[in-house]
């Protein structure tokens, strides 16, 4: 029997690409969105592998339910995909905190709890995958989005660790960071601060419009991503990291450039920040 995945998110973007992708390729699926009619056509398609699963992943009766009902129908779960997630445009001192607070809540403790209810069955089988959905934003930070960097990198930061606790019980970690993709992130999924200093016109501003403008025009093909985070699934050594997108690239190496320099640069003081030698 093929694989049984848990993806949430599914109503649109990276979520609804994957569901689509791994049906079509004879995997079985629990369908996860905070509302099932969103996803029901998808579901409807392939009524034998797939199932919907109502799921707000800031409700934790409602994650444990999800998972749940997934082990109840196919008795196992094998690649859990976090993608639920949400964007918030404001520079840092524009951001509101209910703002920023929700969507924490949503990118990281939701992402954490998922995890967490899934691992149990994931150690019992003694194999599993699991995807994170990141971004390059949690390698690399633009203005008008860092504390959606924040989160990123948060998720970030839990998946390396992550990673390292589980690959001796024979689960694997993947950090997904997909640069810009034609989804609804940039679009209806994100919110903008209602919040607007004129001092940050040119930066947090400039940036948070360009994204803004040219959602449904982004080069990266979110088809072409799910195949190839289903086909990653498959190998026997996975990265810990996944980038996807030209720019993804780009900007990842513009980063580890950007560290080695300062690593290189101020080296004499950081080694002189320890103790004398005897």
């Amino acid at each position: 029997m093929k694989k049984v995945w848990l993806i949430t998110g599914c109503s649109t973007g990276f979520g609804r690409a994957l569901a689509t992708e791994a049906l079509a390729q004879g995997y079985r699926v629990a369908v996860a969105a905070r509302k099932t009619e969103d996803v029901q056509d998808i579901v409807s398609a392939y009524p034998d592998i797939a199932i919907a699963v109502k799921l707000d992943v800031t409700i934790p009766e409602q994650i444990k339910a999800a998972v749940a009902t997934t082990l109840e129908k196919f008795n196992q779960i094998d690649v859990l995909v976090n993608n639920a997630g949400i964007g918030y445009f404001a520079a840092i001192e524009e951001s509101e905190e209910a703002e920023v607070r929700r969507m924490f809540e949503i990118n990281v403790f939701g992402l954490a709890k998922m995890t967490q209810e899934v691992l149990p069955h994931m150690r019992k089988q003694k194999s599993g995958h699991i995807l994170n959905i990141s971004s390059i934003g949690g390698l690399r930070s633009f203005p008008g989005v860092g504390f959606y960097n924040a989160t990123k990198y948060a998720v970030d930061g839990l998946s390396e660790a992550l990673y390292k606790e589980v690959a001796p019980l024979g689960i694997k970690v993947t950090i997904i960071a997909p640069s810009g993709f034609r989804t609804d992130w940039a679009g209806r999924s994100a919110k903008d601060t209602t919040v607007k200093i004129d001092d940050y016109a040119s930066t947090a501003g400039k940036n948070a419009g360009d994204i803004r403008g040219y959602s449904g025009n982004q080069p990266g093909d979110p088809v072409r991503a799910a195949k190839a985070m289903i086909d990653i699934t498959e190998t026997e050594h996975p990265p810990l990291r996944l980038l996807l997108g030209a720019a993804a690239l780009k900007g990842a190496r513009l980063k580890v450039e950007e560290l080695k320099h300062d690593f290189e640069t101020w080296a004499a003081v950081s080694v002189a920040a320890d103790f004398p030698k005897e």
